[in-house]
């Protein structure tokens, strides 16, 4: 199930586009790949997992067909290595997203943004200590 040493994993659950989201994060983050995908006779994600920066997380469709939103209480926080990086990533997560702040320097960043993505999920993009 990916890195063994890890013992919580995130869990994202979509409402239909789990599969969509995989795709679409492991496009934008650097070492990231889709390890395994299972999937309901109707073709939803029962249950999968991928990796983006080393790091494993599961994705699930919602199977009982109420639309659960995320919130931004619950984000993810990614430590970016380049300013190249933070700039792509922002941008990619930000398309038909919806930005929470923008990317610029905060008295605890150099750069920072934090972005809701298209799916809803929540980013914090931080630019790592030079």
């Amino acid at each position: 199930m990916g890195n063994s040493n890890q013992k919580i994993t995130t869990c994202l659950m979509f409402n239909d586009k789990a599969e969509e989201a995989m795709n679409f994060y492991t496009s934008v983050f650097d070492q990231s790949k889709i390890n395994s995908v299972f999937h309901h006779e109707d073709g939803t994600v029962l249950y999968a997992t991928f990796t983006l920066k080393g790091q494993t997380f599961m994705a699930i469709d919602n199977s009982n067909k109420q639309e659960l939103p995320f919130t931004p209480a619950m984000s993810l926080f990614v430590t970016c290595d380049t300013e190249e990086e933070i700039n792509r990533v922002f941008e990619q997560l930000s398309q038909d997203g919806n930005v929470l702040m923008p990317l610029t320097a905060y008295p605890f960043s150099e750069k920072f943004g934090w972005v809701e993505d298209k799916y809803g999920v929540s980013w914090q993009l931080n630019l790592a200590k030079s």
